[in-house]
């Protein structure tokens, strides 16, 4: 069988086994709206969400202060600044 006609057996995690950790910081807008997209994303998809503050952190303030807002997926970057929906979706599966 083709490859292009063969599905993968193996499709990788399904996004409730996935975690989107936000990076932010108190008094951060882009945080703010960060959040608005990450918490929506994934409770429409049920993926587990956690948040982590830089100022209390010394190893993710050296990484990356001055990438704020930080996105990851399953513990890898994934966005900084921004976050976009539609490639947040595709991360975790969907």
């Amino acid at each position: 069988m083709s490859p292009l006609l063969r599905r993968d057996k193996n499709p990788g995690p399904k996004p409730a086994d996935r975690t989107v950790t936000l990076v932010a910081k108190p008094g951060c807008h882009l945080c703010d709206d960060a959040r608005e997209v990450i918490v929506r994303v994934t409770a429409e998809l049920g993926a587990s969400f956690e948040e982590k503050d830089i100022t209390q952190d010394e190893e993710l303030y050296r990484r990356y202060w001055e990438q704020i807002p930080v996105t990851l997926v399953d513990g890898r970057q994934h966005d900084f600044w921004r976050v976009d929906e539609k490639r947040l979706r595709t991360a975790l599966g969907a």
